[in-house]
């Protein structure tokens, strides 16, 4: 009898060892198939590329000057409205001219006064001489009547100048747009007294054409330079805040005359036509400059990047189907793609989606993108 139970036991402890075994031959089968993990790749390619750079911008007038009363008074006229579009020379403000147009009237009498002192005097002047030739008069009183000459000619020139300074008073009681611009919303109105020099009554700026301004690093001047002698390029574009593209490309007209040693940057100045008056000075844009590579560039997807604290990577596929982890050096990136400076070369198979479930020799199955 206890043999017959111990020979169920060992049948039993033998059925128990070989079902052990065979489920960890079944676990790992199943645990090597989980290893190849599938994964969709890209091949690297070689290209031209047509790379936009962004850079933050400012719009700006490329004339702009504060409009200053140049005399002291109340504001009798104001000819424009707020915002309105004037031609230089255009009259804007006026400041009354009552006691402007008397100082020109007392100088012009001034003036007529002392040129008819000084007509008498140089006549007498003239017949003492014709006196003196004769011997019929003092030497003396000839002196006397050319010094009386020279200080009336003094007088006229005093009084001359007394008039064009009245004169320009005058004038500048009125006051005029100095360029063909735009006003912006007066600071002053009727009634108000300004005072010379101190007062501000409004800006006036250009519109058409305007500048955006923006920083480039000195390594890229030579290229701001080349694009600068292309005007007739496309490559200079600008995006409005609300995010639309503006509808007329621009060209490089100034670069600042010195870098800025703190940033090394330059300041650039484009120009753009601005017949709609869609670019308004002061409003921040996004400047996008097109560049074309002279050679053909390794060029990858940017979504098979992989970023490790600032270090750029991705994932290749070998011969025998396994992940290879591999450093690399970004160049330019445009659209959905970015340029390799180094660490592949063209025809290698890197891993786009799939990258972020796999190590360093990890074994995929690939599908290409």
């Amino acid at each position: 009898m206890k043999l017959y139970i111990n020979s169920i036991s060992s049948i039993a402890l033998a059925a128990l060892v070989f079902h052990s075994c065979g489920n960890k031959d079944t676990k790992s089968t199943v645990n090597q198939q989980e290893r190849i993990l599938p994964v969709t790749t890209a091949t690297v390619s070689e290209e031209i590329v047509t790379a936009i750079r962004n850079f933050p911008a400012t719009v700006v007038a490329l004339n702009e000057t504060e409009l200053r009363a140049e005399v002291s008074g109340y504001i009798t006229n104001i000819y424009v409205e707020d915002g309105a579009t004037v031609k230089k020379g255009q009259k804007l403000y006026e400041i009354d001219r009552t006691r402007y147009v008397a100082a020109v009237d007392e100088a012009k009498a001034n003036l007529n006064i002392a040129e008819s002192n000084y007509a008498r005097v140089k006549k007498d002047v003239e017949r003492y001489q014709v006196l003196q030739a004769q011997d019929a008069i003092a030497k003396q009183t000839v002196d006397y009547a050319a010094t009386d000459l020279n200080n009336q000619q003094a007088q006229v020139q005093a009084a001359r100048a007394a008039l064009s300074t009245a004169t320009t008073n005058l004038n500048r009681s009125v006051i005029t747009a100095p360029f063909n611009g735009t006003v912006g919303i007066s600071i002053v109105r009727n009634g108000a007294l300004v005072t010379a020099g101190t007062t501000l009554l409004n800006t006036i700026s250009s519109t058409n054409p305007i500048a955006v301004e923006f920083q480039v690093n000195e390594k890229d001047i030579e290229k701001i330079i080349e694009l600068q002698r292309n005007k007739s390029t496309n490559a200079i574009k600008v995006r409005l805040p609300d995010g639309s593209s503006y509808d007329e490309p621009g060209y490089i007209s100034t670069l600042d005359r010195a870098v800025d040693r703190n940033t090394s940057t330059i300041r650039v100045r484009a120009t753009f036509n601005n017949n709609n008056q869609k670019l308004r000075t002061g409003m921040n844009l996004l400047l996008n400059i097109a560049t074309i590579s002279d050679a053909k560039q390794i060029v990858i997807p940017y979504k098979a990047v992989v970023e490790q604290l600032g270090v750029y990577n991705v994932f290749t596929v070998s011969d025998s189907s396994t992940a290879v982890f591999k450093k690399i050096k970004l160049g330019q990136k445009f659209e959905d793609k970015v340029v390799v400076e180094s660490g592949l070369q063209a025809g290698d198979e890197v891993i786009v989606d799939g990258a972020n479930s796999i190590g360093e020799g990890g074994k995929v199955s690939t599908k290409k993108k």
